[in-house]
């Protein structure tokens, strides 16, 4: 009994962590995100930067935008934009809006 329960308990936890992990890229951000000067429309998913100049960030949607350290959204995050701000980014070379 105590092993059935650990594994349904184990293979509910596997679910929710599934779940929590998997961006969701089903709804677009309202709003704007705008990217050296390139405006992007209720902007989704990844989108990857330049490679020259340390690029601008500014957000204008409703979502919380990931600056990640490797191209197609890998590595690590490097910050968070929060609504209404701009950020100068150093290290990022991708960004993520859910």
């Amino acid at each position: 009994m105590k092993r059935r329960t650990a594994t349904v308990l184990g293979a509910w936890l596997a679910a929710v962590a599934l779940a929590v992990s998997v961006p969701n890229t089903a709804y677009a951000a309202k709003g704007v995100l705008i990217i050296d000067g390139a405006v992007h429309q209720d902007p989704s998913g990844c989108i990857t930067l330049g490679d020259f100049v340390p690029p601008v960030v500014t957000n204008y949607t409703d979502q919380l935008v990931q600056v990640w350290t490797g191209v197609d959204c890998s590595g690590r995050i490097e910050t968070l934009i929060v609504p209404d701000r701009t950020y100068a980014v150093i290290a990022g070379r991708s960004v993520f809006v859910p």
